[in-house]
């Protein structure tokens, strides 16, 4: 889908730094495709492809309490599950003082309170997704004057991405299947400029 087409779905007051899995999917500006092509229903990376992939991949080293899952870089756009974890030691009562997203049983007790509360992780998917596009735009354009790449005007990335929160094991299964079969899907990807129709999404 274009960006009009595709918003983001953000869940008024929840707190995207709190344990657990989203499923993510971040487009190029005006779709252009830059990372390689699907050939035969397999999708073949040229050099920035692959820098876009190398990136995802190292994401964790940035973000310790970030797990990644299933991935794919498309022509114009990659798909990606990540898991956010719990900061390791954290103290629960005193890092998670007003915490935005936290849970809070009405007439519970203050020690109550402090164990419903999500714990800490250090990081917000957003804070995620921005330095990912950051760091790939500095990449890219690095690739676009040394290398040669096709050049993209104003922005690599559209301004918003798409996540889903993954809140069980059947939409965590849909999603990788989802993620693993986008290359045979492209004839009918939204995001394909010469798409025929719409692949959708898993849910």
């Amino acid at each position: 889908m274009t960006e009009s087409r595709r918003r983001p779905i953000r869940l008024k007051g929840y707190d995207y730094s709190q344990p657990g899995g989203y499923f993510v999917t971040i487009v190029t500006q005006n779709r252009l495709c830059l990372f390689g092509e699907v050939v035969g229903e397999k999708m073949h990376l040229n050099e920035a492809g692959i820098m876009i992939r190398e990136i995802w991949k190292n994401l964790p080293r940035r973000f310790p309490t970030v797990e990644l899952d299933v991935f794919v870089v498309m022509p114009n756009h990659i798909h990606g599950i990540l898991q956010i974890h719990e900061l390791v030691g954290a103290s629960l009562v005193g890092a998670l003082d007003g915490n935005p997203g936290s849970e809070v049983t009405a007439g519970a007790t203050d020690g109550d309170r402090a164990a419903t509360r999500a714990a800490p992780t250090g990081v917000a998917l957003g804070g995620v997704i921005g330095a990912y596009k950051s760091i790939t735009t500095v990449e890219y354009t690095r690739g676009v004057k040394s290398e040669k790449w096709r050049r993209f005007s104003g922005r690599l990335w559209q301004r918003n991405y798409y996540e889903h929160i993954v809140r069980d094991e059947d939409e965590l299964v849909r999603a990788r299947e989802y993620i693993v079969n986008n290359p045979l899907q492209w004839a009918l990807d939204g995001e394909n400029p010469e798409a025929a129709g719409s692949s959708g999404q898993p849910w």
